[in-house]
């Protein structure tokens, strides 16, 4: 397969490392009663790429997780990624599941290779989804490479390095050509450097950036022309949202309940969401708590003016007190819907 290079933008300097000057943006509210508070960062950007809104800190150096990996997804097409059909690029995005679909479709994108699921250096685990997990563990079954919520993304990483001639055993190393092809991807869609370089859950490497870089890059993802590597990213995440998350996953629901988004969650309270016409919204929980993530993306994607009632059922988490709700979880501060500092 040819790979060409083509112009990058500039990149700009790599965010500061320090504490996060996070701000309270979710309530958890027990009969009128607040019962806890979540602290976050929360940027929205209109269409021309302008901050629209922030709250709390959206220039620290923070790890995005797995919110990154649609832009991973980009940098392996860059770097030679052979062809795939939208379904698997989904999967090369996705922090999937774990169902049957995920690990047939992982296993083919290697079996195309001729390589085979020893050749996943991605940590063994169980099924990511509630249900597949529970299915996995009645059946007697343990973690495997396949299962984990990032064998897409490691089944795309060794088909690149094949195709491109590069080294399959240590494809990890942020000192591969496979993982410097990334890297390049990231900063340039995110507009600056990385901070710096860690370890994400599933052994492969984490870049550093900012929540406003990260928020920016998801942008520049849905509003690329089809055809280039980041429409093609946008296209297969946007129609195979099942397949980048899981059946009756939150991010799926909400893309399909509004058709043009782009979204991704991450571990530790992260969560990305861009419209084709550019505004975008990107989301850091500062305990990470996963609870947060979805009612102050709702409200955040209001600001956007995103239809109200199309975000209600994201909007707010039921309080449980007794079997019945007696409260709810929603968003806080200046991005508090009307009326409901103390439902």
């Amino acid at each position: 397969m040819s790979h060409t290079t083509l112009p990058r933008r500039v990149v700009g300097d790599p965010p500061v490392i320090r504490e996060p000057a996070h701000v309270p943006v979710a309530h958890v509210v027990r009969a009128g009663v607040i019962e806890g508070v979540h602290h976050g960062s929360v940027v929205v950007l209109a269409a021309d790429g302008s901050v629209e809104f922030r709250a709390g800190d959206i220039e620290a150096a923070f790890y995005p997780r797995s919110a990154l990996k649609p832009v991973q997804a980009v940098g392996l097409l860059r770097a030679g990624l052979p062809p795939l059909d939208d379904a698997s690029l989904a999967l090369v995005a996705a922090s999937h599941s774990g169902d049957a679909r995920h690990r047939a479709t992982a296993r083919r994108m290697l079996d195309t290779a001729g390589l085979t699921e020893g050749d996943l250096r991605n940590v063994p685990d169980l099924p990511y989804g509630a249900a597949e997990r529970e299915a996995w563990l009645r059946s007697g079954l343990g973690p495997t490479r396949l299962a984990q919520n990032c064998s897409g993304k490691h089944a795309a990483m060794l088909m690149t390095a094949q195709a491109r001639g590069w080294r399959l055993e240590d494809y990890l190393d942020p000192g591969h050509p496979l993982q410097r092809e990334i890297a390049a991807a990231v900063e340039d869609l995110t507009g600056q450097g990385i901070a710096r370089v860690s370890v994400d859950g599933c052994g492969a490497p984490l870049f550093s950036v900012s929540l406003h870089g990260l928020t920016r890059a998801a942008a520049r993802l849905a509003t690329a022309a089809p055809g280039t590597e980041e429409g093609r990213v946008a296209q297969a995440v946007r129609a195979h949202p099942e397949m980048v998350s899981g059946s009756g996953r939150d991010v799926a629901r909400l893309v399909r309940a509004l058709p043009g988004l782009l979204a991704k969650d991450g571990f530790e309270g992260v969560q990305i969401a861009a419209l084709p016409d550019g505004r975008a919204v990107g989301v850091k929980i500062a305990d990470g708590a996963d609870r947060a993530r979805m009612p102050v993306t709702a409200a955040a994607l209001a600001r956007c003016g995103v239809d109200p009632q199309v975000l209600a059922a994201f909007g707010a988490t039921p309080v449980i007190g007794g079997g019945a709700a007696v409260g709810a979880l929603h968003a806080a501060g200046a991005l508090a819907p009307p009326d409901t500092s103390l439902v």
